[in-house]
């Protein structure tokens, strides 16, 4: 039976429908909020999956072009992969929700959300990450939710939900943020280097909101929504899982408690082998039951030796970050380079300066159709000690990639300041922990070595939690153990002055705001921290570009001149690149000309030739001309690339001639000046008046 529901929010309308559509997955609904319209389901295996130690969750957001009109590009004319906009959002939708989900459930759950129609006054990626919550919840699959999401913007130091696309342009803050009614699950922020005080308050104003929208679901759940299915959770045997942890325990905690990363999972791979040799022997059967217990055991002991003993892995206090090095110019032909170490996690960023025309083209149902700036951050499997086939980039090296693109974003200098397309790839060489935040901080060495004019230098650390009832311990510059065992990974990256980008995962039930609050401080302190360690390798950007970086020139010419510099087929501005070996983007709306040049010399030369193409003429101009046409009353010449103008035959010599031809053939080139241009725009030129006056006869 069709059923609609509806919520104000934000001062606009959010409609449910549900029993209309897709009646075969386990839930499912069709949510619009404006002229947006996003078809959310979930289904759910009948039977777990047999030896896994994970949730198999899978989550799709579909971007669908006729949702806004388009036709795909290309031969096929069909979607094909999904955008890196599409899997940011699958993981915005994914990571709010895997948390609630019960411990041990291993059936495979699937989340699809399609977008349907799209008004950009109304976020989809919005629309969808509540949709998904409200196909969980009336649904029959184990789900402890339901979550609401907001989008959160700041204009004029205003909070404002779900902000339209004109305020969105406006807005200092793009804030989503996703949670149950009773605690903030995930945050990711970009920003305008905003204070944290700010950021928090944005926080729990979207909270507010959401609080409102959980209810509603809960509403909804309640009229509409099954009955939870019964599902069986694998538990180890007692009688194993005792004995594990009484032979092992001690082993277990000075494994743990060993400085090095690479030592430290050794000596656990070490007890662990030695524990099973020991079982396996008495239950052969239970090799699932011993793995199992061993996990228990090492997630308790670490939590349990930073929480009552103050000790972390690499027996570092809460508030202590990894010892930091930095290094810039290691690549002798890139245009900049950074190579940026933080314990045993290490990055190499390298920047690449380009033309304008070298901007990323995206086609996509957002409103933005191209980027000058890019991030792209690579994980190979060395990086661990992983052996592993070489792929193209996943989900996690994508949101990686885009967190440390959104926080140098607010610093990279305008087109106009730089008029450059800038590419950053970061390397990670050594990972153990905070590889993201690693890359931030080594895009900004890079950036400063290519002498690329940013705002303000940005650094990154992330940020963890161990809570046990009223116990919490928050830790600064966490590393792979802690972010695996923890209970938080909060990135925060910023300038001195305030964040420009925040991402935040909770892995229990949520956090309030004296957590948040003491996190966003303690990571405000180790940021400046590594900024001044970072300012000891270099502080401001290069005076001059790399000698291998081209070398960029602007001009504004009038549009309507713009026709000229291209030539009839593009014969002129073809011209023009193959004499002087550049690059020519031109903007037609604005008349602005970007020349790309390896050499000053060509720049300056295919400045030259555009200048001479867009002069106009003006009378009193003296010009080397060439003959093009004759004709019984005078000859044609071109004076200024296509112009032509004409040579009477009375202004060719001072003397009469009764030929043109008797002086002049086509070809010929003569040095004439610009007597008129008349009301038609016709040029009448003159040899006359710049041939010597013959000297006059004595009597």
């Amino acid at each position: 039976m069709e059923k609609t529901f509806e919520l104000s929010l934000a001062g606009r309308t959010l409609k449910v429908t549900i029993g209309k559509v897709a009646e075969q997955a386990n839930g499912a609904c069709l949510v619009q909020y404006g002229d947006t319209v996003v078809l959310a389901t979930a289904t759910a295996s009948k039977e777990p999956r047999e030896g896994i130690d994970f949730f198999p969750l899978s989550v799709d957001y579909e971007e669908k072009l006729y949702s806004v009109g388009k036709i795909p590009g290309g031969f096929i004319k069909r979607e094909g992969r999904p955008s890196e906009k599409a899997i940011l959002t699958s993981r915005l939708i994914d990571r709010p929700l895997r948390p609630l989900f019960p411990d041990g459930y291993r059936n495979d759950v699937q989340v699809i959300t399609t977008v349907l129609s799209v008004d950009q006054d109304h976020s989809p990626d919005i629309v969808a990450m509540i949709g998904s919550s409200i196909a969980l919840s009336i649904s029959d699959i184990p789900f402890n939710g339901p979550t609401g999401s907001v989008l959160v913007g700041l204009i004029d130091d205003k909070f404002i939900i779900n902000p339209n696309s004109e305020e969105r342009e406006k807005s200092d803050i793009h804030l989503v943020v996703a949670g149950t009614k009773d605690a903030i699950m995930m945050v990711e922020a970009g920003a305008n280097e905003i204070p944290e005080y700010k950021m928090l308050e944005g926080i729990l104003t979207a909270h507010a909101e959401i609080k409102k929208i959980c209810e509603f679901i809960e509403g909804i759940a309640n009229e509409v929504g099954k009955a939870k299915a019964e599902f069986s959770v694998f538990k180890p045997d007692e009688e194993v899982a005792e004995k594990v942890v009484e032979f092992g325990r001690e082993k277990l905690i000075k494994a743990i408690n060993t400085v090095e990363k690479q030592e430290r999972l050794e000596n656990i791979d070490k007890v662990s082998k030695e524990i099973k040799e020991v079982f396996l022997e008495e239950y052969p059967d239970s090799e699932n039951d011993i793995n199992e217990a061993i996990e228990t055991m090492l997630k308790e002991e670490v939590r349990r030796l930073i929480l009552e003993e103050g000790i972390r892995p690499d027996n570092r206090k809460a508030e202590e970050i990894r010892p930091i090095t930095s290094e810039v110019g290691l690549l002798p032909r890139a245009h900049g380079s950074g190579l940026f170490t933080r314990g045993q996690t290490q990055v190499l960023t390298i920047a690449t300066l380009g033309a304008i025309s070298d901007a990323q083209v995206i086609d996509g149902i957002g409103e933005e159709e191209s980027k000058r700036y890019m991030h792209h951050y690579n994980f190979p499997p060395y990086s661990v000690g992983d052996v592993r086939p070489l792929r193209g980039p996943g989900r996690r090296e994508i949101g990686h990639g885009a967190l440390a693109e959104r926080a140098l974003e607010p610093v990279i200098p305008s087109e106009d300041e730089f008029p450059y397309t800038i590419r950053l790839v970061s390397e990670v060489l050594s990972s153990n922990g905070s590889s993201s935040q690693a890359s931030v901080c080594g895009s900004t060495l890079a950036l400063l070595d290519a002498g690329v004019p940013i705002k303000a230098p940005v650094a990154g650390i992330a940020m963890g939690l161990i809570k046990e009832s009223d116990k919490v311990v928050i830790l600064s510059d966490i590393q792979g153990m802690e972010d695996h065992l923890g209970d938080m990974d909060f990135k925060v990256a910023g300038t001195r002055k305030g964040i420009t980008a925040i991402q935040m995962d909770i892995k229990i039930a949520g956090i309030d705001k004296p957590i948040l609050e003491e996190a966003l401080e303690k990571a405000r302190k180790g940021r400046l921290f590594i900024l001044d360690k970072m300012a000891e390798t270099i502080s401001t950007p290069r005076e001059e570009l790399s000698p291998y970086a081209p070398i960029m020139y602007t001009m504004n010419v009038n549009p309507d001149k713009i026709r000229d510099i291209i030539g009839p087929g593009g014969k002129m501005i073809n011209k023009i690149i193959d004499e002087t070996d550049v690059k020519i983007d031109i903007m037609d709306d604005s008349g602005k000309i970007f020349i790309t040049a390896t050499t000053s010399e060509g720049g300056q030369k295919a400045m030259e030739m555009i200048n001479s193409i867009v002069k106009e003429v003006e009378v009193g101009d003296i010009y080397l001309g060439k003959v093009t046409r004759i004709t019984n009353f005078g000859a044609f010449l071109e004076i200024l690339n296509g112009k032509e103008g004409l040579l009477h035959i009375s202004n060719i010599a001072r003397e009469r001639i009764n030929k043109v031809e008797d002086v002049l053939s086509v070809g010929d080139e003569v040095l004439v000046k610009v007597m008129e241009i008349d009301n038609q725009g016709r040029i009448n030129l003159s040899r006359k008046v710049l041939l010597p006056e013959e000297p006059k006869k004595e009597d």
